[in-house]
């Protein structure tokens, strides 16, 4: 039985070992020493913030197997992107060209850059470790979020977005980055990639096309990878669409992948979240269900099989589970189908 808690301090080196292994294209975690325990220290600190509505603050989580320490993978939510640091998109919208007199109508794709997603809660920095990628291990560590989310909602804004990661090679060089670098940048994708995530976002609003950009006018493998995700990404984006989450349009401006969206009332594993009352004691058979605390600081999650009777306020917990979740009979837990 695998747990997520917040990350602690004492967890850098293994954040620093997911950091390696996360490759190219994962902007959230940059190997770099200042950074993540940057991170780790912003995240301590917005568990401890008392909240009324969402800020700058940053919420990390690693998934462990209490039987070892070991973590096994990460997982994050930010409260509300863009209030610090420009938050930056392509939106893939449409003109048309037309001519009644000529009999032209040609409609022509085109990205522009925006800052429409500033204020809204986002899932990120979502890393499994190859050998943890089994059972409901990484069902686990992307859904349990909207159990935090729906438990403290006060502190995530109405929409969340999710960031996918787009097509790149082994190397970490993007077709969509490669037109850019060659026609306005300079600089190659992992570069680019690594400064954003380490927050020197300056160069995007200097060197960024400020007008629409024709997407006939990139290169052909650049068109092929608009709204694309890395083949290791497809599982996530797959998890995120059964939970409602679409893509409207947007993509990331270094690799094009798409980022996609869904209302916090409309998110599948929200809507279906029941808050009920713990009662330790045998569990026999059963469907596998996310269970959570409804603590903050010293939150806890994980998944097993229960029996919860849909007219009733109390579930039962087995006793590892309780301790696992630091849970006595009479606290309260939230739950729902994974």
């Amino acid at each position: 039985m695998m747990v997520i808690r917040p990350i602690r301090a004492e967890d850098y080196a293994e954040l620093y070992d997911i950091a390696v292994e996360s490759g190219h294209g994962f902007t959230s975690l940059p190997v770099n020493d200042e950074l993540l325990q940057r991170k780790i220290s912003r995240s301590e600190a917005s568990f401890a913030k008392q909240v009324e509505k969402p800020g700058d603050e940053g919420y990390l989580f690693v998934l462990e197997d209490p039987q070892t320490g070991a973590v096994l993978g990460t997982s994050a939510i930010e409260a509300a992107v863009g209030l610090e640091d420009a938050f930056y998109h392509y939106h893939l919208g449409k003109v048309v060209h037309t001519s009644r007199a000529l009999g032209v109508y040609n409609p022509v794709d085109i990205l522009t850059l925006c800052n429409d997603y500033t204020g809204v809660s986002e899932l990120c920095t979502l890393f499994l470790r190859e050998s943890s990628r089994k059972q409901n291990n990484g069902r686990l560590l992307s859904k349990f979020r909207f159990l935090f989310i729906a438990e403290f909602r006060q502190r995530f804004a109405d929409r969340v977005i999710a960031e996918m990661r787009g097509v790149s090679d082994e190397d970490g060089h993007s077709p969509f980055w490669k037109w850019l670098q060659d026609s306005f940048f300079s600089v190659d994708f992992p570069t680019a990639d690594y400064l954003t995530g380490i927050g020197q976002k300056v160069f995007i609003a200097e060197l960024m096309p400020k007008y629409p950009i024709y997407v006939s006018l990139l290169s052909k493998d650049a068109q092929a990878v608009i709204g694309k995700v890395h083949e290791k990404t497809r599982p996530a984006l797959a998890l995120l669409q059964s939970e409602g989450f679409s893509n409207t349009g947007y993509v990331d401006i270094f690799d094009a992948g798409p980022t996609v969206e869904a209302k916090v009332e409309h998110i599948r594993t929200v809507r279906g979240s029941r808050r009920l009352q713990v009662q330790i004691g045998a569990v026999t058979g059963g469907q596998p269900y996310m269970v959570s605390n409804t603590k903050l600081e010293d939150f806890r999650a994980t998944w097993l099989y229960l029996l919860p009777d849909e007219n009733s306020d109390v579930v039962i917990i087995p006793q590892d589970c309780a301790d696992l979740l630091q849970l006595n009979s009479g606290d309260w837990v939230r739950i729902a189908r994974i």
